[in-house]
């Protein structure tokens, strides 16, 4: 018997140790590329997937006991104001998308289909608004078109000695205005991308049968790039419905909501966060609905199957109409730019900013009030450019790693991350922080108010970008470089160390800076997450507007906007020019 038991014991040890060797076999055997591919799904799910459950969760949650109700709902859209703030959002999305459609397509065309002059000039003026956060903006233009104290009104009544303002920034259609101004670059990085690429062959036979230039720009050059026109009038949509700093400026003080600022204030306290993350609902519906049919108008690109990419572009000769083209151009981009920088820098150095230009009201005390006496600015100027590198150097290094993997097809089911990456780019930044708010504010992370939530919240945000150019630029680089290092003996790392990087430093460089530059303006995501210790300059800004110190204020967003255009002068230098609005056509 104790024999039996013994010879019994050793087969079952015998048995043991065999399968921890055979285990340890495939471990050993099992490509380290899945176990990336699996954390990096980790990864993912941890960023997009979890934040979204629990939003959708959250709304359909009792809020002390977590039990299913529809009670979230009834009180999200049970009253009429609240109801009315989802139309307002929609009727605004509608009415900037059309204006944005007289602002961007003249231009587009004028600079890539015609003769007309200081191409250049409107370029970089179209890139200033590009990188000009629209709720700085706004605040521009209400130094400029305040009711009372804006200076076009105050020019107005003492040239005309009008009681009425000429123009109320607080109204639905000022609100529409600055959206606007600040969302065409858009449309117009669509249209000039469709329009560089359709040759003149369509056009000369239409003037060959008597067609004047006018009339061929209406029927044939427009018709052919409507794909583009179309698809970026979706995303100009989609801005003006997802924003938050431009209607809490605007909307709040004239008294009629959005769906965004009715969603601050469901964060009020005490916070309704399940009748927020419910009443958020319709706004990611339209949001995905949206995207998927500008995807889906976009992958038709009629004007490249008509034409051909490799046929002759001439410019159109309009004569004296040339600077007719130019002077509309300019009038559009000093709107956006010119004068609102100008009244910023004038408030900013001004010691009373109603004073106007005048040497004994020029000061520095605002900038030396922010960077050295306030309690938080200077920490807010550090949180922003912590956090947008820490989240350019997450977000980079995510999607370069996602992008080998699926360009390189070392995975089944890669474009399963793919997908992941860029399903946060049909997400709105508001919604998003609800999201995170809901997943991670309790506990047990409990990173409501931490830096940790900030960044990950904008890595999320971004990523997308990331990966559009990760992936782009891994496209433009044959294996078969890769391949040679491997035959000679290296593994897959070397290869990646010694030949993707140094090939795709340029463009990574590029790719960093398209995430920073966003993420140092961030505050639709950020107002939602901060805590006392972790606000930005964005929130700082957005602060500083409700205690109405304009100089102040000012002097903060110049501070913004100068380290924003010595951040793309850099970009411009190591990149090259016109980096921002290329790259962004393919986000």
């Amino acid at each position: 018997m104790a024999r039996g038991s013994e010879a019994a014991g050793g087969e079952a040890a015998g048995s043991i140790a065999w399968e921890r060797s055979s285990w340890a076999m495939r471990l050993r055997n099992l490509d380290p590329t899945i176990l990336l591919w699996l954390l990096l799904i980790a990864v993912l799910l941890f960023l997009v997937i979890n934040p979204l459950l629990r939003l959708v969760l959250t709304s359909f949650a009792e809020k002390d006991t977590g039990l299913f109700t529809l009670a979230n709902y009834a009180a999200a859209y049970g009253r009429p104001r609240y109801v009315e703030a989802l139309w307002n959002s929609l009727v605004l999305g509608t009415a900037v998308s059309a204006l944005c459609l007289v602002l961007a397509v003249p231009i587009a065309w004028g600079v890539s289909r015609t003769d007309m002059p200081a191409k250049g000039l409107v370029r970089l003026l179209v890139l200033g608004t590009f990188i000009t956060p629209p709720y700085l903006g706004a605040i521009g233009w209400i130094l400029l078109a305040g009711p009372n104290a804006g200076w076009i009104n105050r020019i107005w009544r003492g040239l005309t000695g009008a009681e009425e303002p000429l123009f109320d920034i607080y109204s639905f259609p000022g609100l529409t205005f600055i959206i606007a101004i600040y969302s065409f670059p858009y449309l117009f990085i669509f249209v000039t991308a469709a329009l560089d690429v359709v040759s003149s062959e369509m056009e000369d036979a239409a003037a060959i049968l008597g067609a004047g230039k006018w009339r061929t720009t209406v029927r044939i050059t427009l018709p052919l790039v409507l794909p583009a026109i179309l698809g970026g009038v979706i995303v100009t949509f989609l801005e003006a419905i997802a924003l938050f700093g431009s209607p809490a400026l605007i909307a709040i003080p004239a008294r009629f909501n959005v769906v965004t600022t009715q969603l601050w204030q469901f964060f009020s306290h005490p916070a309704r966060v399940e009748v927020a993350a419910a009443f958020a609902m319709p706004l990611l519906l339209v949001t995905v609905a949206l995207f998927r049919l500008q995807q889906r108008i976009i992958a038709r690109r009629g004007f490249v199957a008509l034409t051909g990419k490799g046929g002759e572009r001439r410019p159109i000769a309009l004569g004296p109409w040339r600077w007719a083209m130019l002077g509309y151009a300019l009038l559009v981009l000093s709107l956006a730019v010119v004068l609102p920088y100008l009244i910023l820098g004038q408030a900013a150095f001004a010691k009373a900013w109603g004073r106007g230009f005048s040497l004994d009201n020029l000061t520095l005390d605002n900038f030396h009030f922010l960077l050295f006496q306030h309690a938080t600015a200077q920490q807010s100027v550090v949180n922003s450019f912590l956090y947008a590198a820490a989240t350019a150097c997450i977000a980079l290094g995510l999607a370069l790693a996602i992008a080998y993997i699926v360009q390189r097809r070392l995975v089944p089911f890669g474009g399963v991350l793919s997908f992941l990456c860029m399903a946060p780019f049909v997400i709105p930044g508001i919604v998003l922080a609800i999201g995170f708010y809901a997943a991670y504010a309790p506990p047990p992370l409990s990173l409501y108010g931490t830096a940790w939530i900030l960044i990950l919240a904008f890595t999320t945000r971004f990523l997308p970008i990331a990966f559009a150019n990760a992936s782009a630029a891994m496209r433009s680089i044959n294996p078969e470089m890769e391949d040679a290092v491997r035959i000679l003996g290296g593994g897959r790392l070397l290869a990646i160390r010694r030949v993707i990087v140094p090939l795709l430093k340029t463009g990574l460089v590029g790719t960093w800076l398209l995430v920073f530059i966003p993420a140092t303006r961030e505050l639709s995501a950020a107002i939602f997450l901060y805590g006392p210790d972790t606000r930005t300059m964005a929130v700082m800004l957005f602060d500083l507007s409700e205690e109405g110190n304009f100089e102040r204020l000012a002097a903060l967003g110049w501070l913004l906007l100068a380290a924003t255009i010595v951040i793309v002068a850099v970009g411009y230098r190591l990149v090259g020019r016109d980096f921002m609005l290329r790259r962004g056509s393919s986000d």
